[in-house]
């Protein structure tokens, strides 16, 4: 009991540390909001909603037994990257103006098209996790109760999940007029679509056989197959 709870502390104490230097750094970026413009403080709001959505998930499902798990560098790296390019480094702007140097200009109509792409994002975002239940974690994992959901959001669509994500990564640059706070994220997360997403499917495979390959034939993997 000694050694779990060991192990349970030095996991939460950077997941602590992590999550009050994002809060210091989010009221931080709230307060320059006039200087970021109004496409930022949109962009702040999303992504508040988005940790809304997916702390409930995060926790409850920590407590899945995970029977495959693929962590080898090129996972961890593209998580990294990800994180970076879509959380760490647009905070780290709009509450210093540190890459200030990489502003760009944009038209009002471009600004409102990023954020009226947030709603599709936001609702996919969170009917993904909400269909998927504990099916859902953040690395590419099997756990020992696992289910292939193929209803709600699933039913026609393999990966709503990176549909939402992918919707967002190309509204960022749109809010936050910046090359590495906005526009970075859109190369970042082109590479994990086409280098996890192979490994994930493969995953689903071994895990689910027949019944995965009839679930392919019948979804796309970012919108529903056309009716033949």
């Amino acid at each position: 009991m000694t050694g779990r709870r060991d192990r349970s502390m030095m996991t939460s104490f950077p997941a602590l540390a992590t999550a009050v230097a994002g809060l210091v750094l989010l009221i931080l970026a709230l307060w320059r909001w006039r200087d970021n413009g109004w496409g930022a403080l949109v962009w702040l709001a999303a992504f508040a909603a988005t940790v809304v959505i997916r702390t409930p998930h995060s926790v409850r499902n920590r407590s899945n037994i995970v029977v495959d798990a693929r962590k080898q560098l090129p996972e961890k790296l593209l998580l990294v990257a990800m994180f970076a390019a879509m959380m760490l480094l647009p905070l780290l702007h709009l509450a210093t103006a540190a890459f200030a140097f990489a502003d760009y200009r944009l038209p009002d109509w471009a600004t409102a098209t990023g954020a009226a792409l947030q709603l599709p994002f936001l609702w996919l975002f969170w009917r993904s996790h909400a269909d998927l239940g504990r099916n859902w974690s953040p690395g590419l994992e099997v756990h020992d109760a696992h289910a292939l959901v193929t209803g709600g959001i699933y039913d026609r669509i393999r990966h709503p999940m990176y549909a939402a994500i992918w919707i967002s990564a190309l509204a960022q640059p749109l809010l936050i007029h910046n090359w590495i706070a906005g526009a970075l994220v859109v190369p970042a997360f082109a590479a994990m679509w086409f280098l996890r997403v192979p490994q994930e499917e493969a995953m689903m495979h071994g895990r689910f056989g027949a019944d995965w390959e009839a679930y392919c034939r019948r979804t796309g993997r970012l919108w529903p197959k056309a009716a033949s």
